[in-house]
């Protein structure tokens, strides 16, 4: 019988591409990734991998077989939720990855009632992008990721993974209060400097569209994705910015002006774990208390 951890090798080869990225995946070392999958090819009996310049390809054989490793990993996974759901207590560890302004809005809420619904799971959180937590999420390295997605922009889709709305929040133009009070809409601030996240972002992509449907390529002078240095940039009167609202959740925009964009423009907050692991208590609870927080925060 074919070795599971082995062929999860084999999985972890067709979606990242090099022994390099698996072994840093796996927590093995290059030379120890080879040889297992040189173990499985013995066993298997048949060519699984064939070099192509520096590196290695899979097979059709082995494509084949990764893709029913998939389904082995899926059923695996299901089987572990039945098992953690027939016990009492909810217990385990989720590691979830989260994008900027949700870990500041939600994260410290949901923690504190984490410890008080579920004091023995361990909640393990990673600040990534988006796009790229939903592709992690796909590949198993996290069990839930919380992501987001613009008007006319959405998130990548994934085969495999759910979603569940969070909440959803204004897009706004944010401007110095002390320095910009005659802006009163975006072509009025055509000729200001500009921060946006890197691109690639959908926040990105979303700002440069407002900017050229009012009429002017933005002049966008300070990259970053940390949002907070966006608030500092536009209070010092440095620069101009889209912002979600939920930055300010729990805190006050003092040195911003916010302003609302025509059609009143809103940003969805979402969840998405695997759906072989959806319902393993740990995950099922942590989603719980998020809908809960973002509805109490959105209440407010």
């Amino acid at each position: 019988m074919l070795d599971l951890k082995k062929l999860r090798l084999l999985r972890e080869l067709h979606l990242r591409g090099t022994i390099a990225a698996v072994a840093e995946a796996a927590s093995y070392s290059p030379s120890a990734v080879s040889q297992h999958l040189a173990q499985l090819e013995r066993e298997a009996g048949v060519e699984l991998l064939r070099k192509s310049g520096r590196g290695l390809r899979l097979t059709p054989a082995a494509e084949r077989l990764a893709a029913r490793t998939a389904d082995l990993l899926d059923v695996m996974e299901l089987a572990e939720t039945e098992l953690r759901t027939s016990g009492e207590d909810v217990v385990g560890t989720v590691r979830a990855a989260v994008f900027q302004s949700a870990m500041l809005a939600l994260m410290p809420a949901a923690l504190e009632a984490m410890r008080t619904v579920a004091p023995e799971v361990r909640v393990e959180l990673v600040q990534r992008e988006p796009e790229t937590a939903l592709h992690e999420t796909w590949l198993r390295d996290f069990d839930l990721v919380v992501a987001e997605h613009y008007p006319a922009h959405d998130a990548p889709h994934h085969p495999g993974l759910d979603r569940q709305s969070l909440t959803t929040d204004a897009i706004r133009l944010a401007v110095s209060a002390r320095e910009h009070g005659a802006i009163t809409s975006v072509a009025g601030a055509r000729d200001l400097p500009w921060v946006m996240e890197p691109r690639g972002a959908a926040s990105r992509h979303y700002a440069e569209q407002q900017c050229r449907v009012a009429g002017f390529e933005p002049d966008v002078r300070f990259e970053t994705a940390d949002l907070q240095a966006h608030v500092r940039l536009v209070e010092t009167g440095n620069a101009v910015a889209f912002l979600p609202d939920l930055i300010w959740w729990g805190a006050e925009p003092t040195g911003c002006r916010l302003i609302d964009l025509p059609a009143s423009p809103r940003r969805t907050v979402f969840t998405s774990a695997r759906e072989a692991g959806s319902e393993f208590p740990a995950v099922a609870v942590f989603r719980r208390v998020l809908s809960q927080v973002a509805a109490e925060l959105t209440a407010r």
